[in-house]
C-alpha cells in the first residue's frame, strides 16, 4: 500500500529515520529508581543481627529474625509464618514447585508420576509459565477478568479434576493487566472445594506496594482468609525487594502457614546452609518497616508515573480513535496491556523492532507463547528516560496503525 493511501505508513517511515534503540523487552526499574537505594552501600555498620548473629557465617535457613518480622510486617502475618532466602521470589516459587514435585506437599504425595497441571489467569506472567513449561507441568488458561480471574470456570475446574494441583496469582497490579482482585475472588479462591487435597495457590504479591496513584490499593489478605475457610495450607504467597531496592541484590520471602513454612524448611535445608544474611541485614536497617517501604515507593511511583502518562498520552493521541484497539490504565505495577485487534500482535512487535524498540515477544502473557487472539502487547515504561518512553509509545503506536492497515 502506497503512502498516500496509508498516512500511518509515511508516519511510521518518517519515524524509522530517528534511529531510535531501545530494549523494553522486561520491566526493570530505571538508574534513577536504583539510585533512591544507594543507602544500602552505607547501611552495615556491623555484622551482629539483633539476636547477637554473625550475619557472615553459616546458619538461619530460613532467615534473620528481624528480616522474617520485616516481612511479616510488610505481609501482616506472623513472623514465625516467613522465610526469608534468596535474592529474588522467582527462585523461591521454581524451587517450591520442584519440592512438591519430588516430595508433595502436606497433604498431598509427589506430583512426580502424576498428572499435574496448573491454572493460569490470561494475560499472565511469562516467567511463571515457563517454570511450568520447563518442570512438566501442564497449564490451562483461565480468563482474567477486571476483578481477578473467572472464578466461575475457576471453581468448576478446580472441584471437577484432581489433577489441578495449583493456580498462579499476582493479586495486585497483575503483570501485564494491572488487575486487581477484588476482595470476593481472594474469598472465592480461599473457601472453593478443589479434587485436589493438596491445591496450592501460588501467590505472587510482587507489585503489593507499587502504586502509581495516591490510592493505596488494598485486597484481602489470601492466608488469612484461606485459614478462615478451613484451607490453612492453600496459599504460599510470595514477595521481594527487587524492584523496591536493587533489582539484582534485593531479599525474598515466602510466607505460608505453619505446616507449609516447616515443609519449607526441611527441603530447602538440604540445598543450602543459609542464606546471604549480611544482605537480609542491610535491608532491614534500610527499609526498617512498612512505613518507611511506602514513603519509599512514593518516590518511585514520582519517576514511574510520567512515563506512564506518558505512554497512555500518545495511546490517546494515535490510537484512540482506532477501532479495536484499547489499553489498559493502571493504578500501579509495571506495565500496560496494549490490546490490538485479533491477528495485530506480531506484526506490530516486529515493524516496532524494525523501529528500534524491542518488546516482549507476542505471546509471551500466555502459556507456552501462544496468544489465541495474537492480540496482547506488554509494554513496560519503566526503563527508558520520559523522552524515550515518549516515542517509543509513538513508534508502537505507529506501528500498530501500519499493521492494522497491512
Amino acid at each position: 500500500m502506497t503512502t498516500a493511501a496509508n498516512p500511518a505508513q509515511a508516519q511510521y517511515d518518517l519515524f524509522l529515520q530517528r534511529g531510535l534503540k531501545l530494549d523494553m523487552s522486561r520491566g526493570k526499574p530505571s538508574p534513577e529508581q536504583l539510585d533512591l537505594s544507594n543507602g544500602l552501600l552505607d547501611a552495615l555498620p556491623g555484622f551482629n543481627a539483633a539476636d547477637g548473629t554473625d550475619a557472615r557465617n553459616y546458619g538461619l535457613g530460613i532467615g534473620l529474625p528481624e528480616a522474617r518480622a520485616f516481612f511479616g510486617g510488610l505481609l501482616d502475618v506472623p513472623a514465625a509464618q516467613v522465610v526469608v532466602d534468596s535474592s529474588a521470589s522467582l527462585s523461591l516459587m521454581h524451587d517450591a514447585i520442584v519440592y512438591a514435585l519430588l516430595n508433595g506437599v502436606p497433604g498431598g504425595q509427589p506430583w512426580v508420576g502424576q498428572e499435574a497441571v496448573f491454572l493460569c489467569p490470561v494475560p499472565g506472567y511469562d516467567r511463571h509459565f515457563s517454570i511450568c513449561e520447563a518442570r512438566g507441568i501442564k497449564m490451562i488458561n483461565v480468563p482474567l477478568n477486571d476483578d481477578g480471574p473467572d472464578m466461575d470456570v475457576v471453581e468448576r475446574l478446580v472441584a471437577g479434576n484432581a489433577s489441578i494441583k495449583g493456580m498462579w496469582c499476582v493479586p495486585k497490579y497483575s503483570n501485564p493487566s494491572g488487575t486487581v482482585y477484588s476482595d470476593q475472588v481472594v474469598r472465592r479462591l480461599a473457601a472453593m472445594k478443589s479434587a485436589a487435597p493438596d491445591f496450592r495457590l501460588m501467590w505472587d504479591d510482587a507489585y503489593r506496594f507499587h502504586h502509581l496513584t495516591s490510592e493505596n490499593v488494598r485486597i484481602a489478605e489470601v492466608i488469612a482468609e484461606c485459614a478462615r475457610a478451613g484451607n490453612p495450607d492453600r496459599a504460599i504467597v510470595f514477595a521481594s525487594t527487587s524492584k523496591v531496592t536493587w533489582a539484582g541484590s534485593g531479599i525474598a520471602a515466602l510466607a505460608s502457614s505453619p505446616a507449609n513454612i516447616a515443609w519449607w524448611t526441611r527441603h530447602a535445608g538440604i540445598r543450602s546452609i543459609g542464606p546471604d544474611k549480611i544482605n537480609q541485614l542491610r535491608h532491614v536497617r534500610l527499609l526498617k518497616d512498612a512505613a518507611t517501604v511506602e514513603a519509599l515507593m512514593t518516590r518511585h511511583a514520582a519517576l514511574l508515573k510520567p512515563k506512564f502518562d506518558a505512554v497512555l498520552a500518545q495511546f490517546g493521541a494515535h490510537l484512540g480513535d482506532v477501532p479495536g484497539v484499547s489499553w489498559t490504565v493502571p493504578k500501579g505495577g509495571y506495565f500496560i496491556d496494549l490490546v490490538t485487534p485479533p491477528g495485530a500482535a506480531k506484526k506490530t512487535i516486529a515493524l516496532a523492532k524494525a523501529a528500534g524498540i524491542t518488546l516482549t515477544p507476542a505471546g509471551a502473557a500466555y502459556p507456552y507463547g501462544v496468544d489465541p487472539e495474537d492480540s496482547h502487547i506488554r509494554i513496560a515504561p519503566s526503563f527508558p528516560s520520559l523522552p524515550e518512553i515518549t516515542q517509543a509509545a509513538e513508534g508502537i503506536a505507529l506501528a500498530l496503525k501500519v499493521a492494522m492497515a497491512g
